[in-house]
């Protein structure tokens, strides 16, 4: 899979550009505050919905414009498709493909596909849980894009369920009677403990997944540095690593949930579920936040993004299948259908060589240069390493030229 051609209409500093694309390297070189940036994160938010820079779509429309418009022909094999997200802060975003409306915007999830490595990417290491847990669910949505009507499903719940419990909270620290407000707590529970069960499962299945292919990887690009290991902290306790499906998942968590009860009444927020779980990266025998030096911790986090490469290209074009849940539905909700996916995804390096050292940059460049298709920013020609020799384009004053 590569994206043939890219267009942007009021997307940050462009007012308008058209990009030609195809396989194999593309770089885009030139000085810092220019939009080379700019035009991968606009690939980027084709595959997730999001941007990897900023948290809300605002900062994403160019100042005096009212939305932004990101098109983007995408080739697999012998298809082609046209894929068109408007985004319009404060409002319903848009999304159409081949020129036809969809009825939400995530129903372009799995059309592009992308793997991004970006100076961010040491906060997968060194940063806070949310960090990791990003990473888990944006890599599940892009072997399941279905998965992202769970995710939806889930953090409506939560927030819902949040309120609920800060009513009450703020109910009794005022002396009030809160039983009126928890009445509908039970169906609550409920419905988070089948969103969460299922989102639970398949950040398992995703871990046991990644661990040797991270683990070969970090090998790649550390030899004798390793071994590294993968482990996933839940808030429901020890009991997880025995939950052995879907239902047992949902059984432990509404479990927990109901023995958490009373303290979440008190701090008016909801303790347990896959929001508060950790992903534990070990390298060693030790955890690798707080104790990998810098370049272990950057050897750490690509050999997490190389993995996730490595496991979307080997799943192929058709997939594994969709997961077991129907999004919106809760307990008994009926199996989703099947379905294909593009294959090889799509590998951006956003400034990224400028942040390693020469052996670093060599090894990661000579790993990523069979790709279908990668896309490069860099400052200058220099940050380029000689092995991604491909097609330039110049940066600058909001042009893009192709060298």
């Amino acid at each position: 899979m590569h994206v043939s051609h890219l267009s942007l209409a009021d997307f940050r500093s462009y007012a308008g550009v058209e990009v030609p694309l195809g396989p194999g390297v593309s770089a885009f070189v030139g000085p810092n505050g220019q939009g080379k940036t700019n035009l991968v994160e606009a690939v980027g938010y084709l595959a997730t919905l999001g941007s990897h820079r900023v948290s809300s779509d605002a900062p994403l429309v160019r100042i005096g414009a009212d939305r932004a418009v990101i098109r983007a022909v995408v080739v697999q094999g012998e298809r082609q498709q046209l894929v068109e997200l408007e985004l319009n802060p404060g409002r319903a975003n848009r999304a159409r493909i081949n020129r036809s409306s969809q009825a939400r915007p995530r129903d372009v999830l799995g059309i592009v596909r992308t793997v991004l490595f970006a100076p961010e990417d040491l906060a997968l290491v060194k940063g806070d849980p949310g960090e990791r847990r990003r990473f888990l669910d944006e890599l599940i949505t892009a072997r399941f894009p279905r998965m992202a009507g769970v995710r939806s499903d889930y953090d409506r719940v939560l927030k819902q369920r949040n309120t609920l419990l800060k009513s009450a909270a703020m109910a009794r620290r005022h002396g009030g009677r809160s039983g009126a407000d928890l009445s509908t707590l039970d169906v609550w529970d409920q419905h988070l403990a089948r969103a969460g069960a299922e989102l639970l499962v398949q950040r398992l299945d995703l871990i046991a997944a990644l661990q040797p292919l991270t683990d070969k990887a970090y090998e790649q690009l550390a030899p004798g540095g390793g071994p590294v290991a993968l482990d996933y902290r839940g808030s429901v306790g020890e009991e997880l690593a025995d939950a052995g499906g879907r239902e047992e998942l949902y059984a432990l968590l509404l479990g927990a949930l109901g023995s958490a009860r009373k303290q979440e009444i008190e701090r008016g927020v909801t303790l347990v579920g896959p929001h508060r779980d950790d992903l534990v990266l070990q390298l060693g025998r030790l955890p690798a936040k707080g104790y990998a030096s810098h370049g272990e911790s950057w050897s750490y986090a690509l050999a997490l993004r190389l993995a996730s490469y490595d496991l979307l290209r080997a799943e192929g074009p058709m997939g594994r299948g969709e997961p077991a849940f129907e999004a919106g539905g809760g307990p008994g909700t009926a199996r989703v259908e099947g379905g294909g996916r593009p294959g090889e995804p799509v590998l951006v390096l956003d400034d990224v060589f400028a942040e390693l050292d020469e052996r670093r940059r060599e090894r990661l460049a000579e790993l990523v240069a069979p790709a279908e298709q990668v896309l490069v920013t860099a400052a200058v020609d220099d940050d380029v390493p000689g092995v991604l020799a491909g097609t330039r384009f110049t940066v600058a004053d909001g042009a893009v030229e192709r060298v």
